[in-house]
């Protein structure tokens, strides 16, 4: 194991395929929406969350199909900085933007008369760039206060890529103090988007219920199901990935968590927000027609 470590290089010890395609699709998604009424806050919304899960996924996806290719391999110390600091902002960050994303569809349907005033241009700039702001603040915290930690030994992460569990296990000291502001910050950022979006989507349950016409209520509730599907996916294996007590019961395979809200999430992100739109299909649809 010893000829796999120079200096202070990490050794990244976990098998994993998938990711491929992440980014063309995001792509695709933000000339879609930019094509089709770009001023609408909600494909304002869609381009900026296809934008994150774009930086979000090449964060981590080609180093973990490189560890694929290639088993193990190494990441230099300045390289496993600046990943986790981009991986925490744009996870911070597209869990804020999920939340603001289900308060516009809340407004736009259940109080539509005040939505333009509400979710207005303005308004929507102020939001993406606190939400990158808050992103960037908590990645730092975090990525400071890990990587001032003393590391021992070989230096074998098992996982795919420079995240904060599997480097609190290689330090030299005790994390208590790392574990706290993990849970700490991160339990208020995750429990209080996954609340604002429960809430959301309780009011237009409720809203969608009322409806008449039972073809509405029906493709209405397959929206709102799909959508609650990947806010799940991705706060569920995030809250066990960072939010878990410390134990060895899936220490070994732990990196299997990371794989929804690095993969998997962000490929469903687009398919659910944004290709079951009628707006996005139908310019989908007139960009392959000029194509062929």
């Amino acid at each position: 194991m010893e000829n796999y470590t120079e200096g202070n290089d990490f050794i990244l010890n976990a098998f994993s395929d998938g990711g491929k395609g992440l980014n063309d699709l995001n792509s695709l998604i933000i000339t879609l929406t930019r094509v089709i009424q770009p001023s609408t806050p909600m494909y304002f919304l869609l381009s900026n969350l296809s934008l994150l899960d774009f930086c979000y996924s090449s964060t981590t996806v080609p180093k973990m199909l490189k560890s694929f290719l290639n088993k193990p391999s190494t990441i230099t110390l300045p390289a496993c900085i600046v990943q986790m600091f981009m991986f925490l902002t744009m996870a911070t960050s597209e869990s804020l933007l999920l939340a603001v994303m289900a308060y516009d569809r809340y407004v736009a349907i259940c109080i539509p008369l005040r939505y333009v005033s509400i979710m207005s241009r303005e308004v929507c700039l102020q939001l993406t760039s606190g939400i990158l702001l808050l992103g960037c603040i908590n990645g730092a915290i975090h990525t400071i206060n890990t990587f001032r930690l003393p590391f021992c030994g070989l230096r074998i992460l098992n996982h795919f890529f420079c995240d904060i569990p599997p480097l609190l296990k290689i330090s030299c000291i005790d994390t208590y103090f790392n574990e706290v502001a993990v849970f700490g910050l991160g339990g208020v950022v995750m429990f209080s988007c996954f609340l604002l979006i429960c809430g959301s989507y309780i009011h237009i349950l409720f809203s969608v219920l009322k409806l008449q016409n039972g073809n509405s209520r029906k493709k209405a509730l397959s929206t709102c199901i799909s959508h609650l599907v990947a806010v799940l996916l991705f706060y569920v294996s995030g809250s066990l990935m960072y939010l878990r007590p410390k134990s060895n019961l899936i220490t070994d395979k732990e990196w299997v968590l990371s794989i929804f809200y690095t993969c998997i999430t962000p490929l469903l992100n687009p398919l659910i927000y944004s290709l079951r739109n009628k707006d996005i299909q139908r310019a989908l649809t007139k960009l392959l027609k000029i194509n062929h």
